[in-house]
C-alpha cells in the first residue's frame, strides 16, 4: 500500500489508488458493545451498505442510523436519517466521511463477510413459498 513516508505521496496515493485498493482505506471502528456481542477482537472493518452507524464528530453527534450508499472513490457514505432540504424542498443525504463513524450494528446478510467474521449468517429476505414451489435447483418444476 503506502510505501513513502513523505505526506505528500501519502496524499497522492489515496487520491489515485485504484477502487480495489480503497476498499481497505473504507473500514471504521466496531463499537464495544458489539465486540463483545459478536465476541470479535477486530478493531475496525469494512462498512457496507445496511451497516447500522453512529457519527462521532460534527453538530449531529450522536446521530445514528442505516447506511444507504457507500462511495469509495471520495470515502464516504450516506446515513438515512442524516438529511437536509434542498432550495426546491427535496431531502437530500449528507455525505459524511468514513473515520467519522463508528459501527453499532453489523449487516451479515453476505455469507462471505459473516464467515470472515466467524459469526452465523443472518438471513434477511426469506423466498416466498410460491418461489421454492416453481423453482427447484436452477430449472421450473412439472407440476
Amino acid at each position: 500500500m503506502i510505501k513513502s513516508s513523505k505526506p505528500r505521496k501519502q496524499r497522492e496515493f489515496r487520491h489515485n489508488a485504484p477502487l480495489h485498493q480503497m476498499q481497505h482505506l473504507a473500514h471504521a471502528h466496531i463499537s464495544k458493545e458489539l465486540k463483545q456481542k459478536l465476541k470479535i477482537s477486530l478493531r475496525s472493518i469494512q462498512v457496507s451498505k445496511g451497516d447500522t452507524v453512529k457519527l462521532v464528530t460534527g453538530s449531529k453527534k450522536g446521530t445514528s442510523g442505516k447506511v444507504t450508499k457507500v462511495d469509495l472513490r471520495k470515502g464516504t457514505l450516506f446515513i438515512d436519517s442524516y438529511n437536509r432540504k434542498d432550495a426546491k424542498g427535496k431531502e437530500k443525504s449528507i455525505p459524511v466521511s468514513i473515520s467519522n463513524v463508528y459501527i453499532t450494528d453489523l449487516n451479515l446478510s453476505d455469507k462471505r463477510r459473516a464467515q470472515k467474521l466467524k459469526v452465523a449468517p443472518t438471513t434477511s429476505a426469506k423466498p416466498s413459498v410460491e418461489a421454492k414451489d416453481v423453482i427447484q435447483n436452477g430449472k421450473q418444476r412439472e407440476q
